[in-house]
């Protein structure tokens, strides 16, 4: 039965990607997947928090549209579908939570088990070799260069190892950020080699070479 539900719910939550990006329909399911993993280890319900998974991210493409936050859009169009499906109706409340509170930038902290997983999996995503495909992405996206790239990573990404929750989010994110960590040194090596923004210096001559003047 849960195969069968949760197959169903992905298929309606497809109908809301149309395009690739940063957020975009393989994020949401590299986060199930995440999820799934550490809540198997964490014993989560996850007739809450596959859903959840699953939504989490549901209203993001039409965020910059209507200017209401995705986590609470998103609640609202997780509640609304569960409730019309005829979904388990005591496990709806935790799962509208979960969507509610998985930004950790910003909004009410986690207090479930299965909230605090789908915020770990979440953070997880922007982290390891998959954080840092998604950084250039992002970048691409909103026309930032390099060096910006690198400031987000600085800004944001390098701190995500500091804020899981649970046990198996802190084992994962121990090897992300340690790749993490080597990229952005090597780039930042790479990029100081040189100053990019002075002109080349002009090659020295020798000799008297004003017979070559015109």
């Amino acid at each position: 039965m849960e195969k069968r539900e949760f197959e169903t719910i992905r298929a309606y939550v497809e109908t809301f990607f149309r395009q690739s990006g940063v957020h975009d329909l393989d994020h949401v399911l590299r986060v199930t997947r995440l999820s799934r993993e550490i809540g198997e280890d964490e014993g989560a319900d996850m007739r809450v928090l596959i859903p959840a998974a699953l939504f989490h991210d549901v209203a993001r493409p039409i965020e910059d549209e209507t200017g209401i936050p995705h986590q609470e859009e998103g609640a609202r169009i997780a509640e609304k579908y569960l409730r019309e499906v005829g979904y388990d109706a005591e496990r709806i409340p935790a799962i509208v939570h979960a969507i509610r509170t998985h930004r950790f930038s910003t909004g009410p902290e986690p207090e479930t088990l299965e909230a605090k997983i789908l915020s770990d999996a979440d953070k997880l995503d922007a982290m390891g070799a998959v954080g840092i495909a998604r950084t250039f992405m992002r970048a691409g996206e909103h026309g930032d260069s390099i060096e910006g790239a690198v400031g987000h990573i600085h800004e944001k990404l390098l701190k995500l190892q500091g804020l899981m929750y649970t046990d198996g989010a802190r084992e994962i994110a121990e090897g992300r950020h340690d790749l993490l960590q080597r990229f952005v040194e090597s780039l930042e090596d790479e990029i100081g080699s040189g100053d990019l923004t002075s002109p080349a210096e002009p090659p020295v001559q020798s000799g008297n070479t004003s017979s070559h003047r015109t």
